[in-house]
């Protein structure tokens, strides 16, 4: 203890200047001004060190201002000159060269002497022994160029200032003006170091976020004429490339990656010129003249047109030589149609259309990965199944599906003969549905061997019907259809659901003629639709024999489907298809001209005996006695069946459907058409109300006695049923 007491005194002796008669022992050396380094002649007299600094340094000493802070200076200066000139140059951050070359040559000479230090990866470090002597002298690391003194503890300790982070320097300048509050004084942490300022928390203020002008409706007005000048040169350019290169009849003539990359960009910059003029003609701030504008030069078509549909179609004819270049086009105009479809809502709808049709092309020239294809097609058959929901009497939209439904070829039926029963048919589905029809109807093909012989015989039908061809095979393609039907619904139970009410629908669609204008059923269904008068009965009347030919076949088909399945009493696999049946004779019942094609051969003593065997197990009378459309009160649980999806949009279900029955958006696409226990009971119950509506037409061919709470027939319908039939009634009155 002693020793160091000793060692500790002797080393703040040195550090003092000497004075008194230690002074005069030793010869006296000039000192040297820290500030201009001159030798200062008498340099121990402070008094001629003051006036040095008085009279060299003035302009230094007139910065401070009062005479407290002139003193503290200059005794600083005093005592930093004390030193050795190496130690000055220490203190500045500056060496001499004989203290540099005298260091340099004792590290050269100790080099090999002294032992290899440990590393400091591996150095001990103690945190639990502490040496007393050690920690009494212990007062933190001390200022380089001189040892550490009592004096140093009372001078604050500059903070450091990091010009890089903005959010210290505004914490700093932020703390500096305001005064700290009381009781609320920071204390000094032990671990703080000088890189981390401290700073009240009080005083931390949020940046405000930058303010935007407001842009004028002039300013806007000459915006968007600059962007669709420059659109306007940009389309032109790539009308007359596209129109060039689809003229190009040459195999030889083909273009390099330089080529195709210039055309891609040249298109994606008619694409950004579009996006654009999108975001400045419906800006917030713009007029409803400015918003019209889009409109007005059918903007939106223009960029699928010539933007995206033109360049894609010269990409595809030039395969495979630019199946690269295609792929990378479809995933660009993807991105800026999705783009469109978050950022400009007011055309959504077209949108939707076109990034369908953007995952169609995907699709269809994915030849080597089947998992990519199926889900491109996922994709694409997402956005129309979004697009036919938002526009469910446009017949496009099915068409696509029917296009993506490959290779299900019921399915595509269905959705082929929806698009041409919708209030806006898609005309062209007459040409797309004979790739469906040709491989079946022609020789054995691989298309054949992969469906079901049920399925086989009907799809079939329905082509000898449409296009007239082979007209002589249809009896013996009917017959076998219907030999297989009643094994086929049975072999699969629940899996009939969705055939059944597709197969429901696409008779219901044969029987309007697919459309057909001449078709009586069809105009009986369009006067429906528009409530004019129905007095005169005008049956064979101005229609030609060939459509009555049509008519016949379509009925026979459907009547005679009807008989297989109403024969399954009490089944209820066969609900979907009898709720679509119903549906279609319901909205048909108020026209007479349409009741006298479709009551004579129409199975009513059947659908009488189905709705009492039904009726038997259900106890809430006054639902399908009412008026009133069978739903929940309760909005939140209320979901339509996936036939009435199947169903939206048709000729004659407009008035069915309540008109908000499909406006639950909580609803995803696949959950649609997912089946539910509970959908047995719902549908029980609106083929008995269907039932109910159709007996209200004055009992003319469905008769219900509110009292029995069973359905019969007019006395003209009223057949005998055969011993099959009576056998099976009786055999499901002992089951219930």
């Amino acid at each position: 203890m002693d020793l160091e007491k000793s060692w500790t005194s002797w080393l703040r002796k040195a550090s003092q200047p000497t004075a008194g008669a230690g002074a005069s022992a030793k010869p006296q050396k000039p000192l040297l001004c820290s500030l201009c380094r001159q030798q200062i002649q008498n340099g121990p007299d402070f008094d001629v060190f003051k006036n040095h600094i008085a009279t060299a340094h003035a302009g230094a000493l007139a910065q401070k201002t009062t005479e407290e802070e002139k003193t503290e200076w200059i005794k600083s200066l005093w005592e930093a000159a004390q030193l050795p000139a190496e130690r000055q140059d220490l203190s500045s951050g500056k060496r001499s060269p004989e203290a540099v070359s005298d260091e340099s040559l004792k590290r050269e000479g100790s080099r090999s002497q002294s032992p290899p230090k440990r590393s400091k990866a591996t150095r001990p470090t103690s945190t639990s022994t502490s040496n007393p002597a050690k920690d009494e002298f212990s007062r933190g690391p001390a200022p380089k160029g001189r040892l550490w003194s009592a004096d140093d503890s009372a001078k604050p300790r500059p903070q450091s200032y990091d010009k890089s982070n903005v959010a210290t320097n505004h914490r700093l300048r932020v703390s500096s003006g305001k005064p700290q509050r009381q009781g609320h004084q920071p204390q000094p942490s032990a671990h703080r170091t000088s890189s981390q300022p401290q700073v009240e928390e009080d005083a931390i203020e949020l940046i405000k976020q930058p303010e935007t002008r407001p842009i004028s409706q002039e300013q806007l007005v000459i915006e968007v004429k600059g962007i669709y000048a420059c659109l306007l040169m940009v389309e032109s350019k790539c009308i007359e490339v596209d129109n060039a290169q689809n003229a190009q009849n040459d195999p030889n003539n083909k273009l390099n990656n330089e080529q195709w990359q210039a055309l891609i960009a040249l298109h994606q910059t008619l694409l950004h010129e579009h996006y654009d003029f999108f975001m400045a003609s419906q800006h917030p701030s713009a007029s409803p003249a400015l918003r019209r504008l889009a409109l007005k030069y059918a903007m939106p078509a223009r960029v699928w047109r010539h933007g995206i549909h033109s360049f894609l179609e010269l990409l595809r004819h030039r395969l495979p030589a630019s199946l690269e270049h295609m792929l990378n086009f479809i995933y660009l105009a993807y991105s800026m149609m999705a783009l469109l479809y978050e950022t400009v809502p007011a055309f959504e709808d077209m949108w939707i259309e076109c990034l369908g049709d953007l995952g169609r092309y995907r699709m269809a020239i994915e030849d080597d990965d089947i998992r990519d294809r199926e889900v491109w097609t996922a994709v694409s058959r997402h956005w129309y199944s979004k697009a036919s929901d938002k526009a469910p009497t446009t017949g496009r939209f099915y068409h696509h599906l029917a296009i993506l439904a490959r290779p299900t070829s019921l399915q595509q039926l269905f959705y082929y003969t929806k698009s041409l029963c919708v209030t806006i048919p898609f005309g062209s589905a007459r040409e797309s549905i004979m790739t469906l029809f040709e491989p079946i109807m022609g020789p054995t093909s691989n298309q054949q061997s992969r469906l079901a012989p049920t399925e086989l015989a009907f799809v079939r039908t329905h082509g000898i019907m449409f296009s007239k061809k082979s007209t002589e095979k249809l009896e013996s393609s009917m017959d076998e259809f219907l030999g297989f039907l009643d094994n086929h619904i049975g072999r699969s139970t629940r899996r009939w659901l969705e055939p059944g009410y597709c197969i429901g629908i696409s008779n219901c669609c044969v029987i309007v003629g697919y459309g057909n204008e001449n078709n009586p059923i069809l105009n009986a269904i369009r006067q429906i639709r528009v409530d004019e008068p129905q007095d005169q009965l005008m049956v064979g009347s101005e229609i030609d024999e060939s459509t009555l030919n049509d008519l016949s076949n379509a009925l026979k088909l459907a009547n005679r489907t009807h008989n297989v399945v109403l024969r399954r009493f009490g089944d209820p696999n066969i609900l979907p298809y009898l709720h679509v049946t119903l549906a279609f004779i319901y909205h048909l019942s108020s026209s007479p001209e349409a009741m006298a094609y479709l009551a004579p051969d129409f199975p009513w003593k059947l659908t009488a005996v189905m709705l009492n065997t039904f009726i038997r197990s259900f106890h809430s009378h006054s639902r399908i006695e009412s008026q009133r459309f069978p739903q929940s009160e309760n909005v939140q649980v209320r979901r339509p069946l996936p036939e009435d999806y199947a169903m939206r949009g048709l000729l004659w279900v407009d008035k069915y459907f309540p008109a908000d029955w499909f406006s639950n958006d909580n609803i995803d696409d696949d959950e649609k058409y997912f089946e539910v226990a509970s959908m047995s009971e719902e549908r029980k119950e609106r083929v008995l109300y269907l039932g109910c509506r159709i007996a209200a037409q004055d009992g003319k061919w469905l008769c219900y006695d509110s009292n029995s709470h069973q359905f019969s027939v007019s006395p003209q319908y009223d057949i005998e049923l055969d011993t099959v039939a009576l056998s099976s009634v009786d055999s499901t009155e002992r089951g219930a």
